[in-house]
């Protein structure tokens, strides 16, 4: 790939930006014959330095792995915020699971992952973010809500239980291992079907608020901390967005679709592991109920393109048109096996979210991609470029993503939470290990589908 003149800041040689190797929170045999494997094939030399320095940051810089009572237990950190997101957590760790059949050291750590959101959710399933020591107060101690010690933060997040699930449901079916999905686990499943059904609000608001005393209005639920009304139609409420930005409408639908599969793949295990027939026809028909209101609610009709997954309903016929950077999104509803690839809906969707009538796609002569009131105006974040490129079935489109990821690391060796879209060295963030893993994952899977690309 060329260079292009936003490259100005890049170093002349690639020496690793890994820590030293006795600095490493976790050795992974695997994820280094990886590294190298791929690394060989890569004919940019600043790319392959991306990728050798990104894709390990989850086990170089923030795990923390123990065996705790016999159980493995992994606390995972994001970066640069002492403290474990139920999300991010899920997203740093995915894409080693292909890698965890060759290195029982790994697949450990993945278990221990699955073992740590258990406890979060037993802890408190309305939480987001929780930390190691369960006796730790937060710094948001004085939110209005039902804090307690452990938790850092008590944003309602409906992707905070969803991915867990996700997790739990590819480990087992890629190793066959049922020993984490105990009675604690299935425990674990009745709270997250519990959350859901509350905040369907067919019965009241449910007993989650939260307010916040801050001048940031994206921090803050209108209405005394329920946010604002939704009519009950089946759809599932989430106070906050992925972004941990409070939603405009509660109805958030790429969570909303994330659900749906959640609850289908924890349908499979409570059948196949736990033989709670119960349990999981309780699943099934959630997520039946939710998927038919989605076909009902959530698609609107676009003067430009047509039929359209809106981002945010609320029942009565109000509809947010726009897409955020952070997983789930519209954007990225085929990774997460939401929708095929091929869905009319999700074709015109994603057209119209990598457009200028997304209010939160940004492009500039550093880059184009979607960003999000987290971040500001103008601000791209690299995971919407990264889920742009793994949601793409266009060789040309999956180069374009590369391209401009490598522009995008200012010269520091990894990905950012995000740019300036004139100025990429202008950038959020300097260890977000979870857009560093992604982008790792992206490489892997262009060397898997275009290994052209990377010659």
């Amino acid at each position: 790939m060329k260079q292009s003149g936003a490259f100005a800041f890049a170093p002349t040689s690639y020496e690793s930006k890994r820590p030293a190797v006795s600095e490493r929170k976790f050795m992974s045999k695997a994820v280094n014959q990886k590294i190298a494997e791929v690394k060989k094939k890569i004919g940019d030399p600043e790319l392959a330095w991306l990728f050798e320095n990104c894709f390990p940051n989850t086990l170089d810089t923030t795990v923390d792995f123990k065996m705790i009572d016999g159980k493995p237990d992994t606390y995972v950190i994001t970066g640069d915020i002492d403290a474990m997101w139920l999300r991010d957590s899920t997203a740093q760790v995915w894409p080693y699971l292909s890698l965890i059949k060759n290195d029982e050291h790994l697949q450990q750590l993945i278990k221990g992952v699955i073992n740590r959101q258990v406890k979060c959710i037993h802890l408190d399933r309305y939480a987001n973010a929780f930390y190691k020591d369960e006796n730790k107060i937060s710094e948001w101690k004085s939110d209005l809500t039902e804090m307690k010690p452990g938790i850092h933060e008590r944003k309602w997040e409906i992707d905070s239980l969803c991915y867990p699930v996700r997790l739990a449901h590819q480990y087992w079916k890629l190793t066959d291992d049922t020993t984490p999905f105990d009675e604690s686990w299935e425990e674990s499943i009745k709270l997250i079907v519990k959350t859901f059904k509350e905040q369907q609000r067919k019965n009241g608001h449910g007993p989650y608020s939260f307010q916040r005393t801050t001048a940031w209005a994206t921090d803050g639920v209108p209405l005394g901390g329920y946010g604002y009304p939704v009519k009950p139609v089946g759809l599932i409420c989430s106070m906050f967005r992925p972004s941990d930005d409070a939603t405009i409408f509660p109805f958030l639908v790429p969570s909303n679709f994330f659900a749906v599969e959640s609850l289908k793949n924890a349908a499979e295990m409570l059948n196949s592991i736990r033989k709670n027939n119960s349990l999981a026809n309780e699943c099934s028909q959630l997520a039946e109920e939710v998927s038919k209101a989605l076909q009902q609610y959530a698609i609107i009709n676009h003067a430009n393109f047509g039929r359209i997954y809106a981002y945010e309903v609320n029942g009565f016929g109000s509809f947010n048109l726009m897409d955020d950077a952070n997983v789930p999104s519209l954007l990225s509803l085929p990774y997460l096996n939401a929708v095929k690839t091929d869905n009319p809906i999700y074709i015109n969707t994603r057209k119209f979210v990598l457009s200028g009538d997304n209010p939160f796609f940004f492009k500039g002569s550093a880059g184009e991609g979607i960003g999000g009131p987290h971040a500001g105006m103008d601000m791209i974040w690299p995971l919407s470029i990264i889920m742009r490129g793994l949601a793409s079935v266009n060789k040309s489109e999956v180069k374009k993503c590369l391209l401009m990821l490598k522009n995008s690391n200012a010269g520091t060796g990894f990905m950012h939470e995000s740019f300036n879209k004139n100025d990429a060295s202008k950038f959020t963030r300097k260890w977000f290990a979870w857009a560093n893993t992604l982008f790792g994952e992206f490489v892997l899977q262009t060397h898997n589908l275009y290994p052209e690309l990377l010659g």
